[in-house]
């Protein structure tokens, strides 16, 4: 465990060098990630087993589904994850965070946005995060544009804080940011509300492709907003499925040549839900990035 002084001064250190890093850059094609919610039963049962079996799939690095400001990752501390993770040659690069503007059972929700985040920054620093991305919004947590662009301001608060510690904060999309208010889409009130450098966004491409937007006109309107993806497929039926990677409608070779002008650096594999074994689904998914799009 470092020391509150050490971790001030090497967020300084890390902090100017993100700030001086370029606006776009190409993606780190030696990186196939996946985020562990798709393997979550497993994770829960038995995080270590499980991460030895993402691994053999071929994975190399990881994004986070559960922290909480008591049980840190997947209920263990940092030190004993970080070890972990480091046994199964895997890092993780980001993890996921709830905003945490409802409370549960009246009590705050540790390790949220609102409630412990300077805590969950200290963890993230030491594990090793590059990105901390606020990962979804519960309907009570969405509402009117007005109430975005407050949702915008504590965007900005929390990036502050991450871009101290030298990590990127971003927000992950689902479909419902892009349900019209007066003409205007919840999203775009979120990335004209925020600091264009503290607060970027993870890119769900099954999500924008299931509200019919196109990601590439995103990346075009908003270039070296999008230093994250989410790589997860749509099947061809009425009821637009979640489905392995190659397996649906989703051009991913077309929007991976836009990778560059997105400022996209790392992707991650998800997939909601499996027809079957989630590692069997992975292993797909996998199979087909690695032969075509790095």
């Amino acid at each position: 465990m470092i020391s509150r002084r050490s971790f001030v001064k090497t967020s300084a250190v890390l902090s100017a060098g993100l700030l001086a890093a370029p606006r776009l850059f190409a993606y780190d094609k030696k990186y196939i990630g996946l985020q562990l919610y798709t393997v979550r039963d497993a994770m829960q049962a038995d995080p270590a087993a499980a991460l030895a079996k993402v691994a053999q799939v071929g994975y190399n690095s990881v994004e986070g589904a559960t922290y909480t400001g008591d049980e840190k990752f997947y209920g263990m501390d940092t030190k004993s994850f970080s070890k972990v993770l480091k046994q199964n040659g895997l890092v993780m690069l980001s993890s996921h965070y709830r905003l945490g503007e409802e409370q549960t059972n009246g009590k705050d929700t540790p390790g949220t946005m609102l409630h412990g985040w300077d805590k969950a920054v200290e963890d993230a620093h030491e594990i090793g995060l590059k990105y901390m991305v606020c990962a979804y919004l519960s309907n009570p947590e969405r509402g009117s544009l007005d109430h975005y662009k407050k949702l915008a301001d504590d965007f900005n608060t929390a990036g502050e804080k991450c871009k101290k510690a030298g990590i990127q904060f971003c927000y992950h999309n689902h479909d419902f940011e892009f349900i019209q208010q007066d003409g205007k889409y919840p999203y775009e009130t979120l990335l004209k509300n925020t600091d264009k450098d503290a607060v970027k966004m993870e890119m769900d491409l099954y999500w924008v492709t299931k509200a019919k937007q196109d990601p590439i006109a995103l990346i075009n309107e908003n270039p070296g907003r999008f230093p994250l993806f989410h790589v997860k497929d749509m099947d061809n039926t009425p009821k637009a499925n979640f489905t392995e990677v190659g397996n649906g409608i989703i051009d991913f070779k077309k929007i991976f040549t836009h990778a560059d002008k997105a400022g996209m650096k790392y992707f991650f594999v998800e997939q909601d839900k499996t027809p079957g074994d989630p590692f069997a689904s992975i292993k797909q998914s996998f199979d087909y990035i690695k032969n075509n799009l790095v």
